[in-house]
């Protein structure tokens, strides 16, 4: 068994921030360890130590009473996992080195969708009569992806960062499974002057074969009433979000529809920013906001409800959310998308979803979902 540890990293910069030798773990499995938990976090925090781990997006439906009996206990998955640390370890740490992977075959293998396209299909259908009939207006269906994994998971992470160079690029190993994340996608960030920001992603189209053609499908992008409604919805939902923890008067969007690129697809981003309220909980923080609503729909419990009925199998780790609180009351979390979960005895979990609109095609989106695969299994087939 490794020591436990858990692993930032920003490819964009190049910079790592690793923390190792725990004093100790916090993890929950049940509501009531769950809640205890985030108390336990609170008083770390005031004693000057630093948190970083996982919530479960599962965790999320403790936060709202008539959704609390869908989050289920005792999987294999936390709910919760923080490890209590000293502080950030050197650059130097021999767990923040790049490490090359000496194996010949892929690290992930036989990758399957746990959905074929007619039960995608079914489940679409579904999803898109609520939306006909306005129970929610985005609601972010995802499938899991099963797949055998081999070799060390930490040279799986740095050879995962060439084919998809991320920000919010993360390895969790705190005991239980090994999470690891290529998430793009920032949830939430606290400076030490109390100010939150949330850059919601909403909008996804493939990269063209040319800076010409990408120049092309980013103006395309921009230009689209679909792919703008989207991000939109998302924008109001989170401001909303973060307007029930912040002052009034400070709330701001000095990004909309911006594009970011990626090696395998264009992704549109937003920026939401305010000032929080002062003496603000961890708790306070995480039930207004969590789980995200990029990765739900809005509006966000509605939307919760029809997919808990919609999708048999837990989210887990995918979905929730990674990062750390410094004792000074900063913190940093992505979004757990394009995220792996890594179980004993070679089996591995990943999701992957996509916000479905009035106007969706489940052709398109079905489609959408395996090219968002591609961070894991690159060019291999996904049987179905």
């Amino acid at each position: 068994m490794s020591e436990p540890y858990i692993l930032f990293r920003d490819d964009a910069t190049g910079q790592v921030m690793l923390f190792a030798e725990p004093a100790e773990i916090i993890i929950a499995r049940t509501r009531a360890e769950f809640f205890a938990g985030l108390v336990r976090m609170e008083e770390a925090k005031a004693e000057g130590k630093w948190l970083a781990g996982y919530m479960a997006y599962e965790a999320g439906y403790f936060f709202e009473e008539k959704l609390a009996s869908f989050a289920g206990e005792n999987r294999e998955t936390p709910l919760l996992c923080f490890g209590v640390f000293e502080s950030p370890q050197p650059d130097i740490h021999p767990l923040a080195q790049p490490k090359q992977r000496l194996e010949n075959e892929e690290f992930l293998t036989a990758p399957e969708a746990a959905w074929d396209f007619p039960i995608y299909k079914e489940r679409f259908d579904r999803l898109h009569e609520h939306l006909r009939l306005g129970d929610a207006y985005q609601a972010n269906l995802t499938m899991p992806v099963e797949a055998r994994w081999n070799g060390d998971p930490r040279a799986a992470f740095w050879s995962l960062i060439e084919r998809q160079p991320v920000k919010y690029g993360a390895l969790v190993d705190l005991g239980g499974p090994i999470i690891l994340s290529r998430s793009p996608e920032l949830f939430f960030r606290i400076d030490e002057e109390g100010w939150i920001e949330t850059h919601p992603m909403k909008g996804t189209a493939k990269r063209g074969a040319t800076p010409a053609e990408d120049a092309e499908i980013i103006a395309a992008m921009r230009a689209d009433i679909k792919t703008q409604a989207e991000n939109r919805m998302i924008v109001d939902l989170l401001r909303n979000d973060i307007s029930r923890i912040t002052e009034v008067g400070t709330l701001d969007v000095p990004k909309l529809f911006d594009v970011e690129t990626y090696p395998t697809v264009h992704q549109m981003v937003s920026h939401v920013q305010a000032r929080l309220c002062p003496e603000l909980s961890i708790r306070d923080i995480f039930a207004a906001l969590f789980p995200c609503g990029s990765i739900t729909g809005a509006p966000k419990i509605r939307a919760m409800e029809i997919l808990h009925a919609l999708e048999d199998a837990p989210r887990d780790a995918y979905c929730g959310a990674i990062g750390m609180i410094s004792p000074s009351g900063a913190m940093r979390f992505s979004v757990a998308i394009r995220t792996v979960t890594l179980f004993a005895g070679g089996r591995a979990v990943f999701n992957v979803g996509g916000g479905i609109v009035f106007d969706s095609t489940a052709e398109a989106e079905y489609e959408e979902c395996l090219l968002k695969a591609r961070f894991a299994v690159g060019d291999q087939w996904i049987a179905r």
